[in-house]
């Protein structure tokens, strides 16, 4: 069996979330899908759990940080162009996301990124199929 990949994401708003997410073209599992959750597919072996705050607490003991304020984990997607990656960011703060960091190019890479409702750090990045050159430091 392949490795999945599932991500955790606390939200505050569940259906806000979804579509925030949905306008980004991103579709969800409505198997894994209530009032508490729902399953967003980023692929065929990656997802990303959207749960509302008060179910994820259930999940461990510690506590939740606010995304707003504080920075654990940075996620990031590919897109098959820089035009895509800009269009991305684009429908993003349309939909109710904010600015992060400015876009960055680094020749073969291209990223740029937003903070999603709740304040989670997302980069979106376009990469040349045939990888850095050599010398690239990034």
């Amino acid at each position: 069996m392949a490795r999945q990949l599932f991500v955790n994401l606390p939200v505050r708003n569940l259906d806000k979330s979804v579509e925030f997410f949905t306008a980004l073209g991103f579709s969800f599992n409505p198997a894994f899908t209530d009032e508490n959750a729902t399953c967003m597919i980023v692929n065929d072996g990656a997802y990303v759990m959207l749960l509302v705050e008060s179910y994820f607490k259930t999940f461990t003991s510690r506590s939740v940080v606010t995304a707003t304020d504080t920075a654990e984990v940075i996620m990031s997607f590919s897109l098959e162009s820089r035009e895509a990656v800009d269009e991305a960011v684009r429908t993003a703060l349309k939909s109710g996301g904010k600015a992060s960091e400015e876009a960055q190019n680094y020749g073969f890479m291209y990223t740029h990124s937003f903070q999603d409702p709740d304040g989670h750090l997302w980069e979106v990045f376009w990469m040349d199929p045939a990888g850095p050159p050599k010398d690239a430091a990034l």
